[in-house]
């Protein structure tokens, strides 16, 4: 699914940018992925802190959230440089969605995290 996203974003910029859609498209999924990351980790802070079941600290939580984010972004440097991302236009040409709404989608997701992340 992210895959489609990436290549609709990356063959949108393509046709105006040229290389830059690669760094565009890069940092979309980067962005799209570390929101959905970051809703699910508020939505955990704001479950277990509404169930007084705590067993990290917030401060240890957001490390953790630090190092995968790292992780995932090392993860998709690596995936979407070279073979892979030849391979993918290859077989997903068509867009999936407007460029607006793939945008609003890791706008949303931090929408709801910063929501979640008020709840006490």
């Amino acid at each position: 699914m992210l895959d489609r996203y990436y290549i609709s974003v990356f063959n949108h910029y393509k046709k105006r940018l040229g290389k830059r859609s690669l760094k565009i498209a890069l940092f979309y999924i980067n962005l799209l992925e570390l929101s959905i990351l970051l809703a699910l980790v508020s939505f955990f802070m704001a479950f277990t802190s509404q169930m007084r079941f705590f067993t990290l600290s917030s401060t240890k939580l957001w490390a953790i959230y630090g190092l995968i984010a790292l992780f995932v972004i090392f993860k998709n440097w690596m995936r979407y440089n070279g073979k892979k991302r030849t391979i993918l236009n290859a077989q997903l040409k068509a867009n999936i969605a407007s460029i607006y709404m793939l945008w609003l989608l890791p706008i949303g997701c931090l929408i709801i995290a910063f929501a979640l992340l008020q709840v006490k």
